[in-house]
């Protein structure tokens, strides 16, 4: 049988492979609001709290805050950088603050659903990684977190359904809708 230490190390493997996805997740959405240089109606919201998120477990993970926490501020660090990329991206297309709510609209089509379950999966890890030493630092945010990501994807398989993912016809709805503004300034 392992022992404490040695499980939780296992287990905080895991969890940085699953962390390192966690970061890698938006990669599409940055691809596609690159490609359309526009964030269209995706939001900054999630990657702000990674990056506030990363920047807080890296400050927790410093050997003078808390010791024996390598793998706590390593694979943060990383995420850090990677969600400032991220941001930087989305700032760089951003024109307005435009918002689409998933349970107004009835759609997740700017949700993007790997995010979603990769939030949800990493929380899930990092609990079974404070219970194995009990972490209440790690334990509570990471719950908490587990939860939001299993509310993501309960709103993604109710929503989905009934989600128009005919990029097309939101474009032409747009053109119509500006082309009658701009008849109606004529």
């Amino acid at each position: 049988m392992t022992d404490a230490h040695t499980a939780r190390t296992i287990v905080g493997i895991i969890g940085n492979v699953i962390s390192f996805g966690l970061f890698c997740s938006p990669i599409p959405t940055m691809i596609k609001i690159w490609k359309m240089k526009s964030v269209s109606e995706f939001k900054p919201d999630p990657y702000l709290a990674t990056v506030l998120n990363c920047m807080m477990w890296s400050f927790y993970g410093l050997p003078f805050v808390h010791p024996d926490s390598l793998l706590v501020i390593t694979i943060n660090g990383t995420g850090l950088f990677m969600e400032l990329f991220y941001v930087t991206i989305f700032f760089i297309f951003a024109t307005s603050a435009i918002r689409r709510l998933v349970i107004k609209t009835k759609s997740v089509k700017y949700m993007p659903f790997f995010l979603s379950l990769a939030s949800f999966m990493n929380g899930v890890v990092w609990v079974i990684y404070a219970c194995l030493k009990f972490d209440p630092y790690i334990l509570i945010p990471n719950g908490l977190g587990s939860l939001s990501g299993l509310a993501q994807l309960i709103l993604y398989a109710t929503y989905y359904r009934t989600t128009n993912w005919n990029d097309e016809d939101g474009d032409k709805e747009k053109r119509f809708t500006n082309a009658e503004i701009e008849l109606d300034r004529a």
